[in-house]
This record gives structure tokens, sequence and C-alpha cells, in this order.
């Protein structure tokens, strides 16, 4: 079955999307790792408060 993506997960791939950004470079510019940012993209965990402050701040979502 398909999960559905919701919440932080879809903000990203809707910026990623809007901005032509790949995984490498948004995870550089949130001073993420990749790999961190590929668990919280596919829901494997949440992003913590810090990282959802910061994405939040670098996508301009309030």
């Amino acid at each position: 079955m398909e999960q559905e993506v919701s919440g932080i997960a879809e903000k990203i791939i809707q910026y990623q999307k809007k901005h032509n950004l790949t995984d490498t470079e948004l995870a550089l510019n949130l001073h993420i790792t990749v790999e961190r940012l590929h668990n919280i993209k596919s829901q494997e965990s949440d992003a913590t408060t810090e990282e959802a402050a910061a994405l939040n701040h670098f996508i301009g979502v309030n």
C-alpha cells in the first residue's frame, strides 16, 4: 500500500519541486545530512523541533 505524504515531508517535496532542488542541495542549505533529509521525507522518522524550525524558516512557512 502507498503511504500518504503529509506535514513537513509534503512541504519539503513541494519546495524542492518549486525551486528545482536536489536532496543534496537542500540538505546542504539546511546543514543536515542527506540521509537525515531522506528519513524525514520518507517519514521514517520525525523531524526534531530544531530541524522543523530550520526547515520552516528556510522554506518560508510559518
